[in-house]
């Protein structure tokens, strides 16, 4: 027995030896490593380097006991505790845009080649986020809103099990030890910050802790819960990082890490530490001198024939560059990268025509990133400034449902912008265009859904409210998928949440437009309702809003009047051959009569629709005086004249974009 004992002694000790490590650095530590992470030579451990859509994973190499040893009888043993830290930075090539974040993880194993970038942060996919038989245990440091997961912000720490829902999240912080005052943190400031993760075996608490690099430990953790680990933990698991990148170029490191099981995690030596890099770029005008003095060099080198060229080449490039656009560096494209992306703007490489402008598919030189570049004309330098803040603000609004706007370019008489290209083109194509693939109910209610819950996004999900000012079937795109993103944010306004809209310009699609604008001119939300609405009804019905065939036919008027007849699904696009719930489809052309209502106080709010269409709120039984209006005749006593009434909704546009700023 007492042999038993000694064994028993000498192998809990020689296996807490085993569970407890301490990186000052990385330079020949053995750590495994996958995807984008590597061991730079100062030692620095980079998880992701400033790559596009792209993720990484650090583990320590060998499992680590995190249950104690079973008994005679069997079963699993009891839940250890454990401690680590870590010091991270993460920045962003972009000032004021980013990446995603960096995850501290305990997985059931070391191999997350499987997960996905971008809101993943590599932990997960599509398919297994959420799945109880993933067992993992991370702590996030999200510096994205992803709403799908139910973040709180864009720039906070979060306790996940099995899921990117975390189960408890705060704000990116700490408690100073002096005053007790919490102070806000930046993840992605580039300066290094160290975190605490401690978890009790006895009481099953996980404590989160974080403060700047080199100050104590702060006696107030940062993110405290009860958390069970039973259906979480195995014998044992693996230790370490991941972290995901999406459209922009991020670097997530890790500069020292230390663990143990049963006990405080080894302190580390902060002059043991790699530094941390430059994560900022050289900057353009460093790039400039460098390439006038190779120029000046090459004047006095070359003969007249070659400087002709140049010249040429630079009349071809010329870019307007004014100095307030300077602070808004690197969401400026440069017009060479976009000339050189699009084949010189070829008509091969044209997407579409639209009343803004034209659009083209173009591979960035660097990168490689497949990108639509939208060339819009503009003569008035009225407003410019503040357009070009509104289009840099949009540029970073991050949802599944929103197509990404990169950046922007401008010459003399010309703005360029910048979309992540969509590979299906817009809605519009496959609704209104011969040879076409039909559209099943399914995929036309997810897009629906989607572009709903993009909307709602843009209402009252951001930090700013966002009118998008021309919601239609053209500015729906597909991704590879066929999930529609709401895209061509030209038009857009944005206003903070509780103010009033200023009185603008009418602009938009006619057929689109809601009758209030032709008085008030303010584009509010309930105008982008209305849009919506007769959306809903374009993709139920097949149907433009406004067709001219043989005579002019407004289509809510068209379906307001079928339900009166009681033969609203008489208005359903005939393609497809009755094949759809019918109560599905009930519900969206109602929804597109309510959402159309000449009255912006009786149409429903985003938030409410995506009710509605989730099921989770019975629709509104709707009553013929309810409904009782025509559109066309509303629009005319508005002011909007016969002429204008008489354009395709592909084609008519109420202003160009020199007149909306």
């Amino acid at each position: 027995m007492a042999t038993k004992i000694l064994l028993f002694l000498f192998l809990l000790v020689a296996s807490s030896a085993e569970d407890t490590f301490i990186f000052n650095g990385f330079r020949g530590a053995n750590v495994r490593l996958d995807g984008a992470a590597y061991v730079n030579s100062d030692g620095l451990l980079l998880v992701t380097d400033a790559v596009r859509q792209t993720m990484g994973h650090a583990f320590f190499p060998a499992p680590l006991q995190f249950r104690s040893p079973r008994g005679g009888g069997g079963g699993g043993g009891k839940l250890l505790s454990f401690s680590s830290t870590f010091v991270f930075a993460m920045g962003s090539q972009y000032t004021g845009v980013n990446g995603c974040g960096l995850a501290f993880v305990v997985s059931g194993t070391n191999n997350l080649s499987a997960a996905l970038p971008n809101q993943y942060i590599g932990l997960f996919n599509k398919g297994n986020n959420g799945n109880s038989s993933d067992r993992i245990l991370a702590v996030e440091l999200d510096t994205v809103l992803n709403p799908e997961f139910g973040d709180i912000d864009g720039n906070h720490v979060g306790i996940d099990l099995n899921s990117l829902t975390s189960v408890r999240a705060r704000t990116a912080g700490y408690y100073d030890g002096t005053t007790d005052q919490f102070k806000n943190l930046s993840l992605v400031s580039g300066q290094p910050m160290q975190v605490w993760v401690d978890y009790g075996g006895d009481d099953m608490i996980l404590n989160v802790t974080m403060s700047p690099v080199g100050t104590p430990k702060p006696n107030q953790t940062l993110v405290s819960s009860a958390v069970d680990l039973s259906n979480v933990v195995s014998d044992s698991m693996y230790v370490g990082f991941a972290s995901g990148t999406g459209s922009f170029f991020t670097t997530h490191c890790v500069l020292g890490w230390s663990f143990r099981m049963n006990g405080a995690a080894p302190a580390l030596d902060y002059t043991k530490l790699p530094p941390v890099p430059q994560f900022k770029t050289g900057g353009r005008s460093r790039k400039l001198a460098i390439w006038l003095t190779v120029a000046s060099t090459l004047f006095v080198l070359l003969v007249a024939s070659v400087v002709v060229f140049f010249v040429r080449r630079r009349i071809k490039y010329a870019e307007l560059l004014e100095d307030w656009e300077r602070e808004y560096g690197p969401h400026r494209f440069s017009y060479k990268d976009l000339f050189k992306a699009t084949n010189g703007f070829k008509d091969k490489d044209l997407l579409g025509i639209g009343g803004f402008g034209r659009v083209y598919r173009g591979v960035l030189p660097t990168s490689k990133i497949e990108v639509a570049v939208k060339r819009v004309s503009h003569d008035s330098k009225q407003g410019m400034k503040e357009f070009v803040a509104e289009i840099v603000s949009i540029g970073q609004l991050r949802h599944r449902n929103v197509v990404q706007l990169l950046g922007y370019c401008r010459r003399k008489g010309e703005l360029l912008l910048v979309y992540d290209y969509m590979p299906n083109a817009s809605l519009d194509k496959f609704l209104h265009e011969r040879g076409k693939p039909v559209l099943t109910w399914d995929q036309r209610f997810r897009i629906i859904k989607g572009v709903a819950s993009g909307l709602l996004y843009l209402h009252e999900d951001w930090e700013q409210v966002v009118v998008h000012r021309d919601i239609k079937a053209s500015n729906v795109l597909l991704d590879s998928e066929m999930n529609g993103r709401l895209g061509d944010f030209g038009l857009a306004r944005l206003y903070e949440h509780g103010s009033v809209p200023q009185t603008t310009h009418v602009v938009g699609t006619m057929g689109y437009i809601a009758p209030e604008l032709g008085r008030t001119g303010k584009a509010t939300t309930a105008t982008d309702v209305f849009a919506y609405g007769a959306f809903l009804l374009e993709v139920a019905c097949g149907r433009r809003p406004i067709e001219t065939k043989s005579e002019q036919m407004v289509l809510v008027d068209w379906v307001l009047e079928n339900w009166k007849k009681g033969s609203v699904l008489a208005t359903c696009d005939r393609r497809l051959r009755g094949e759809f719930p019918v109560a599905e489809m009930e519900l969206v052309l109602k929804l597109g009569l309510l959402c159309s209502h000449p009255m912006p106080a009786a149409r429903p709010g985003m938030r409410q629709v995506m009710q509605f269409l989730d099921g989770d709120a019975a629709f509104p039984e709707l009553t013929p005086a309810y409904l009782n209006f025509s559109i066309l005749s509303l629009l005319e006593n508005q002011g909007f004249d016969d002429y204008v009434m008489s354009f395709p909704s592909t084609v008519a546009t109420m202003s160009a974009v020199s007149g909306a700023i």
